[in-house]
């Protein structure tokens, strides 16, 4: 076995989970059963090199320069990858002897949750570390963003941590092996396994007192121990993929329960919140309403979205704080155009707290602070300032010195990578300047050096030339020796060669600079890596100024962005309060509107919608066909509650709306084959979760209840589920149905009411007219849609016969057993002999005459226009 097998052996075993890229020279190569798994999933080639114990090693390997590509591939398919990189130079390890190998370690390990570059990650949408603890019977759930700096910790019991989690949506989940199996479950994320040590709560106090540097943890609230564990087990984990560069983490935050609105996993998918339901961000409501110019103000748009707030105060401050900005167009417009110079200063600032920053970061703070201060200077003594907009001008200046520092060192446009130089500006650094003009300008300081020793040697024909053997050297003609050989210029010029020709001398002056020249672009690139050193220093050591800026900075692009939303689609602001209210007038889905107008189409149907009731149940029982659009009314109200509590306007003419603690949606059909699921035990499982967690502050929208088993059975589930919402659960809620036996429900349950959507019949058709009235409907023209649809005539002839027949029957109180022998198993083949019989006795003998394989191109188009005449009807 080689050194340098050993010695890749050797680090492996320390990582025997992970993919090991060790670094040899430009490339990271991988060996064994790494470079078979690394060589599939990357879909590169797989070769060998070397045997070890009589078989051939595996091998594979990518570019340095490009790993960061193929680090994404691997994360996103649920890889640990371990980066070993080089120790010191290839220079210093010959020094211990010609067959050393070069000291190499592990220097972090890449996981789902740990990503920190932004070729890496979405920069409009946090990527999270999550921690589940379960001390008991206390559960807590722990998150942090590496790349903000952000660290927030809350009770998560288990009937909460579902819905924590769809909130949150993790890269990464770190738990306790019994815990792994559930939390499978319940997330997409990556799930690691980690030791019974790393979630210690008494351990955990030690870990976090030493990440913050500080004695005690009280500064920052009391903690329970579960939380303690689950911020510990993030500690511990960040510690170990980081190899001790800890990132610059802000003071945890504890989240109380209850603060914000409850969203289950199935209601953000059902209501496409943050993606749609092809999994993509286009079609979502984050989409149709993210306005946001800056990485950081989408991000918070992002979180807000997905945890509305339940705190009536800080509602309407947000509120309060849109409608300034809707009703000044001036300063929202300047404050949008200075946001767009912002970058995104959070994460710079965490790639440099980790060491893996550059020069280009550190101009990302130059220019937000820059960009910062003139939007401070823009609000400062404008009237009437909100209490959210005026905090967060606050929080906008205040850096002067390091604003100074970041101008006066960095050019305007720095290189991406510190390696590369040139990014210290001209005049900052003398000692730098004289390097890079040595470094660029050697041939003219050795011409100006020239000129002033001819001058003062007086011949004309002295020249300072160069070769690979003396280096630089002065040269006059032979004829010259005895003038330069003799006091004073022996004294300075000091002779190195004689050739047959010519005299060749040297000074203190040409060694030195020629030193200096050889020597100048090494040091000129240690100059600034000192200097980008220094400055990343006092960048990190800023952190938590910045940071605060960076906050301020996304408060406000947040809010211009929703007032720009709100004037441009004519919002309102919803009236909002602690009552069981929900009154909204002309109210729109914004997803559905957006791509309306966005492809031209015909404008919106605006609906009211009232399910106001101070005691008890209020539930409206929706019937209609189907594509009249009930499912985007019950969207769209649903949709509105968030809107209003997430803190921006809504689509509607005016909305007023009593808090909402729990948003529920059971809407769509689909299956669940990975788990055993049907499509109807999908909707019951949802179903249940909805009876068994709505309190009387919830707001429900179901669609469909009972559609996925035989009538009678959906119609009793229905029937069952629309009392229990009205007499348990006692909330608000919206109901959708065909079974229009459910609209009796009206005249017993004092909370329930009735509405349905127009339509109107032409010539044996539908027109949806997509208006919700008070009433019920008799009926659903599914037969018409199917027709819509593009079903054969024969299948909706046949349709509607049976349908006659059905309601027949039923008018008649009569059983279902005379249509037996008119199933559409028999009806379709007499149809379609019907059909051959009625062919026109002419075309059917022209067909019979035909013979097909004889026909050339020109006489089969000219019998297809013969075939045409005879099936003219006589």
């Amino acid at each position: 076995m080689t050194p340098m097998m050993a010695q890749y052996l050797e680090i492996k075993a320390g990582h025997p989970q992970a993919l090991l890229f060790y670094r040899m020279g430009d490339f990271y190569e991988m060996f064994f059963d790494d470079a078979v798994a690394a060589a599939a999933a990357l879909d590169i080639a797989l070769t060998k090199r070397g045997q070890h114990d009589g078989a051939d090693i595996p091998m594979c390997g990518v570019p340095v320069h490009a790993a960061t590509g193929y680090l994404q591939t691997l994360t996103r398919k649920g890889f640990v990858v371990a980066i070993c990189d080089q120790l010191e130079d290839p220079a210093e390890a010959k020094k211990r002897g010609a067959k050393s190998v070069v000291k190499r370690g592990v220097v972090r390990l890449v996981t789902p949750g740990t990503l920190t570059e932004d070729t890496l990650l979405d920069a409009r949408r946090h990527n999270y570390l999550a921690a589940s603890a379960l001390v008991r019977d206390e559960g807590a759930l722990a998150w942090a963003d590496m790349s903000t700096g952000e660290v927030t910790v809350s009770d998560a019991p288990p009937v909460m941590l579902g819905p924590l989690l769809a909130r949150l949506a993790p890269s990464e989940v770190l738990c306790l092996e019994p815990q792994a199996a559930m939390l499978r479950e319940l997330t997409e994320a990556v799930v690691t396994t980690m030791a019974g040590a790393s979630f210690d709560s008494g351990n955990a106090v030690d870990r976090l007192c030493g990440l913050y540097k500080v004695q005690t943890l009280d500064a920052f609230g009391r903690f329970g121990r579960a939380e303690l564990s689950a911020l510990g087990a993030l500690a511990d984990y960040l510690d170990l993929t980081q190899k001790g560069k800890l990132p610059l983490l802000r003071a945890p935050r504890r989240e109380a329960s209850g603060t914000a609105m409850q969203i289950d996993a199935a209601t953000r998918r059902n209501l496409e919140i943050s993606q749609s339901l092809s999994g993509g961000r286009c079609g979502s409501l984050i989409a149709a309403i993210d306005r946001s110019v800056t990485a950081a103000g989408a991000r918070l748009l992002d979180r807000r979205i997905a945890a509305p707030s339940c705190d009536l105060a800080t509602i309407r401050a947000r509120h309060d704080a849109v409608a300034r900005l809707v009703d000044d167009p001036a300063l929202r417009e300047d404050l949008r155009a200075a946001l767009r110079q912002v970058p995104d200063m959070d994460r710079a600032l965490g790639r440099l707290a980790l060491d893996r920053g550059g020069p280009r970061d550190l101009a990302a703070l130059r220019d937000g602070l820059a960009a910062a201060a003139g939007i401070a200077a823009r609000m400062d003594g404008t009237a009437d300032m909100p209490s959210t907009l005026a905090g967060a001008a606050q929080d906008l200046t205040g850096h002067g010195d390091l604003r100074g520092l970041l101008d006066a060192a960095l050019v305007a446009e720095p290189p991406h990578l510190a390696r590369d130089g040139g990014f210290i500006a001209q005049g900052h650094d003398t000692d730098l300047d004289e390097a890079r003009t040595l470094r660029d300008e050697g041939r003219g300081v050795i011409a100006a050096m020239q000129a002033d020793y001819s001058t003062e040697a007086g011949i004309t024909a002295l020249k300072i030339k160069h070769n690979n053997v003396l280096g630089y050297f002065i040269e006059t003609p032979a004829t010259h020796a005895a003038k330069m050989m003799a006091p004073p210029l022996s004294e300075r010029f000091i002779h190195r060669q004689t050739t047959a020709n010519a005299v060749r001398f040297t000074t203190v002056d040409l060694s030195d600079l020629e030193r200096r020249i050889l020597n100048a672009g090494g040091r000129a690139l240690e100059i600034e890596k000192r200097h980008f050193t220094a400055l990343r220093d006092a960048a990190v050591s800023h952190g938590g100024g910045v940071g605060a800026t960076a906050r301020g900075l996304a408060e406000i692009d947040l809010t211009a962005g929703l007032a720009d939303l709100a004037a441009s689609a004519d919002w309102c602001r919803p009236q909002m309060d602690d009552s069981r209210a929900f009154d909204v007038t002309a109210g729109r889905h914004p997803v559905v509107e957006a791509a309306l107008r966005r492809n031209g189409g015909q404008g919106f149907v605006a609906n009211d919608c009232a399910l106001t009731r101070e005691t008890g149940a209020a539930i409206c029982l929706l019937t209609g066909p189907n594509m009249a659009g009930k499912s985007t009314w019950l969207r769209q109200n649903a949709l509105i509650a968030l809107l209003a509590q997430a803190g921006a306007f809504v689509p509607a003419a005016s909305a007023h709306l009593g808090l909402v603690s729990q948003l529920f949606s059971r809407v769509g059909a689909a299956d669940d084959l990975a788990r055993g699921r049907s499509t109807f035990m999908v909707e019951m499982v949802e179903t249940a979760a909805i009876l068994n967690q709505a309190d009387d502050r919830a707001l429900v929208i179901l669609d469909e209840i009972g559609r996925g088993t035989a009538t009678y059975d959906g119609l009793s589930i229905a029937w069952a589920t629309l009392e229990h919402l009205h007499d348990a659960n006692r909330c608000r809620a919206l109901f959708a149905t065909h079974y229009h036996e459910l609209t009796a429900l009206a005249d017993r349950l004092p909370g329930a009411s009735n509405a349905t959507v127009a339509v109107k019949e032409w010539n044996g058709d539908v027109i949806f007219l997509h208006e919700v009235r008070a009433g019920a409907a008799d009926r659903s023209y599914g037969v018409q849609v199917a027709k819509l649809a593009g079903l054969p005539d024969t299948v909706v002839a046949r349709a509607r016969d049976v349908l006659e027949t059905l309601e027949k029957n039923d008018r008649e109180g009569g059983k279902t057993r005379p249509i037996i022998d008119d199933l559409p198993l028999f009806a379709v083949p007499q149809q379609a002999a019907r059909s051959l019989a009625q062919t026109p006795d002419g075309l059917r003998a022209r067909l019979e005459a035909t013979h097909p394989d004889s026909l050339t191109p020109l006489d089969a188009l000219a019998l297809v226009y013969e075939l045409k005449a005879l099936a003219k009807p006589e």
